[in-house]
């Protein structure tokens, strides 16, 4: 199968969207930070909501009456049902304050704030990733609806989307398939805002310690609102109940023969999907699946998965490795009949088996 593109012509992604703002430059640096420690920002799309609070969006629920004809015979007047959905942001947030004196001992103060910065970055793309995946309003209604209680009820409409891999342990995971664009699945930020994670430079304050005894420091604000709009449930798949132990051991319901094994599954995940050309398809997997997956690319009988070379950053073609994904160095994407497979590494081992 040919491959397809990481991400398609006219989609734009948080780097796309942070680099028109401004010529400064801040935010597009700010984003491609991101994007080395979340690979999920390198495909999902994001749109500017039509609200202050998220974005509202109108599904299709069912399909127009056709009729055939004869001549001097009319037919009835029919139309689509259509529903409206409404998906709201969350909004994340984080400051720092860094000694200044401590900050000035190398000399390079904006090198050490940086660096305390990065560990920001990461914080903020571990909420990101865990409210894309498990966010929940009903129990935390300051974050938002992600993709679990959208897909976690076999009876459910949305049910038709989720396969069970047969664990029944307390050791589940799942693997998801979806095809993102903003008419089927989509990130978006509030309207009229900024996308992506924003960096705020306070300057130097007076900060207060434990004793509230004030000291110089440096600080800085980080703010992120983001959300998560499901236009089309049909363009997501759930592969849940995957033992992991059965999947490291492949044994059990994991094992090459089994009805259940997750290569048997990615691919009825694939023939769930109504049109594959409708966005940018992925599959999401924890580390530790991806990793059985990249073993099992290197089987010469497993002609499904492969590794795809990758242009490094002086443009030229380095050789299909998992260690460079992501780097900016030489490497490849994991690939599953086409589809890249991107690491998630907030997508637990620990999840209640679906019913």
């Amino acid at each position: 199968m040919a491959t397809m593109p990481l991400v398609s012509a006219g989609r734009n992604t948080l780097i796309d969207i942070a680099k028109s703002f401004g010529p400064d430059g801040k935010v597009a640096t700010v984003a491609e930070l991101l994007n080395q420690s979340n690979e999920i920002i390198t495909y999902l799309p994001f749109i500017e909501g039509n609200l202050p609070t998220g974005h509202k969006g109108v599904v299709r629920t069912g399909l127009p009456t056709v009729q055939l004809r004869s001549f001097y015979r009319g037919v009835k007047v029919s139309k689509s049902g259509r529903a409206t959905i409404e998906d709201v942001c969350a909004m994340a947030e984080g400051r720092n304050e860094i000694d200044k004196d401590l900050a000035d001992l190398n000399g390079n103060s904006a090198a050490y704030r940086l660096s305390e910065g990065l560990a920001f970055i990461e914080a903020m793309n571990q909420t990101f990733a865990q409210q894309l995946i498990y966010g929940d309003t009903s129990s935390n209604p300051d974050g938002v609806l992600g993709l679990t209680p959208r897909y976690n009820s076999l009876s459910a409409t949305s049910g038709a989307n989720i396969i069970d891999a047969g664990g029944t342990g307390s050791d589940n995971t799942s693997v998801w398939l979806i095809v993102a664009s903003e008419n089927t699945i989509s990130g978006i930020y509030p309207k009229g805002s900024q996308a992506g994670l924003q960096q705020q430079d306070l300057g130097e304050i007076d900060a207060f310690d434990e004793n509230n005894d004030r000291f110089r420091a440096y600080a800085e604000l980080w703010k992120w609102k983001f959300g998560l709009h499901v236009k089309d449930w049909r363009y997501a798949v759930r592969i849940a109940n995957i033992d992991v132990s059965d999947l490291t051991g492949q044994t059990g319901t994991q094992a090459i023969t089994a009805a259940t094994w997750l290569n048997k599954l990615m691919i009825k995940a694939l023939a769930r999907i109504p049109s594959m050309g409708m966005g940018t398809p992925m599959f999401l997997a924890s580390r530790t699946v991806k990793e059985m997956l990249s073993i099992g690319a290197l089987d010469k009988s497993q002609n499904a998965l492969s590794f795809t070379d990758a242009v490094n950053q002086y443009g030229s073609v380095g050789p299909g490795s998992v260690a460079g994904q992501g780097t900016g160095i030489q490497g490849g994407t994991l690939r599953f009949m086409g589809v890249p497979v991107v690491t998630v590494d907030q997508l637990l081992a620990t999840e209640a088996r679906v019913v």
